[in-house]
């Protein structure tokens, strides 16, 4: 694969989490009515919008501190984000 369609795939799916944040914006918050999937689903794309947005403008970002808020997530929503992406990532992360 070359890095140009690398870079498209990539770009493509950061702007999809970004249109899924927009999309979950009313179901932020622990209070919310919504079901926790759903919850979850908000947080975890409101946590990660603007690593989505670096790609889509060519920016880097750091991985470590972006995969630290999902612990914030996890503790308010009971989630298991923080777990998974450090395990699926590895030291890559």
């Amino acid at each position: 694969m070359t890095d140009s369609a690398f870079q498209a795939q990539a770009k493509l799916l950061a702007l999809a989490l970004y249109e899924i944040r927009l999309l979950l914006v009313g179901s932020l918050g622990s209070q919310n009515d919504a079901d926790i999937s759903v919850r979850q689903a908000a947080h975890l794309a409101y946590a990660l919008h603007n690593e989505a947005l670096a790609i889509v403008e060519d920016r880097q970002f750091e991985p470590t501190a972006a995969i630290a808020r999902l612990r914030a997530v996890d503790d308010m929503l009971g989630s298991e984000f923080f777990k998974h992406f450090t395990e699926r990532l590895g030291n890559g992360a």
